[in-house]
């Protein structure tokens, strides 16, 4: 975790994934970049107010203000951190998604507000998008979260064996903050399987891939993501850590993620990583 990627917005969960990230890149010697990346609006001309002058003035109050807040970033909360601060233009997801692909980012810090309801549905949270496509970590905050709090990190988890890309990069991050691992596999009336079954296979899960501090729990629970949110509430788990298979489309609408879908509900960081 040494190039850090922070896209900002200077909303609140923005800034508390500065300073995630500022906490991150303290601890291993890494870097911050931060991202501030601005939509131009679409104009049209006019004889009131031609869309190029109004155009130059929007993009320079707006670097004006993206300065400022860089400037009062740095000095608060990271001092003595490595940081890059830069500003684009155009969309956010992509500009995000290109930058992280030619900037080689190893880990995406992103503060989310979530999405609900139709917004959900139907177009989701620029965290959502990232978190679908992002070919590197994402860790998505929506509150302010210290370094030192993450002591237990929840892994839901199919018990696949050939997960090992995956159950590498987690075994790393349980490493990297000193935490416990809580596998976790949510047992759903519409794939119901016995207790006996699942232990056994977690028990093979975990010698398979040499796990340490850990549990093995299973949540009996009406659909998965449902498991889960009600998992972490009851643990007050401090972080969740699982993949995400980056469907897109009509795929995405009619079979959601489960990823996204914490990402959009659940009050605690989450890091995801897609697998395909």
């Amino acid at each position: 975790m040494k190039r850090i990627l922070v896209p900002c917005d200077f909303s609140d969960p923005a800034i508390q994934a500065f300073k995630l990230a500022s906490e991150i890149a303290r601890k291993s010697g890494g870097e911050v970049i931060v991202l501030n990346v601005i939509e131009l609006p679409v104009m049209s001309d006019s004889v009131l107010m031609p869309a190029l002058s109004f155009e130059e003035a929007f993009i320079k109050d707006m670097k004006v203000h993206a300065e400022k807040n860089f400037t009062k970033m740095k000095t608060k909360w990271a001092s003595d951190v490595k940081l890059t601060t830069l500003i684009e233009y155009g969309g956010a997801t992509s500009s995000i998604r290109d930058f992280v692909k030619e900037n080689k980012i190893d880990l995406v810090v992103m503060g989310t507000h979530g999405a609900s309801g139709m917004k959900e549905f139907f177009i989701g949270s620029n965290t959502e998008k990232i978190v679908r496509t992002s070919p590197v970590p994402v860790i998505s905050v929506k509150g302010n979260t210290k370094l030192s709090s993450i002591k237990n990190i929840v892994f839901p988890n199919t018990l696949d064996l050939d997960q090992e890309e995956l159950t590498l990069k987690v075994k790393a991050l349980q490493s990297f903050f000193g935490a416990s691992l809580h596998l976790l596999y949510v047992n759903t009336p519409s794939r119901f399987r016995r207790d006996i079954e699942i232990k056994k296979e977690m028990k093979a899960f975990a010698k398979r891939f040499m796990l340490k501090d850990y549990t093995l729990t299973i949540f009996n629970d009406f659909t998965e993501e449902e498991g889960l949110q009600n998992f972490v509430a009851e643990t007050k788990a401090d972080l969740v850590a699982m993949a995400t298979h980056g469907r897109r489309g009509l795929n995405h609408l009619m079979s959601g993620s489960i990823a996204e879908d914490a990402v959009n509900h659940l009050q605690c960081p989450i890091w995801t990583y897609k697998i395909s």
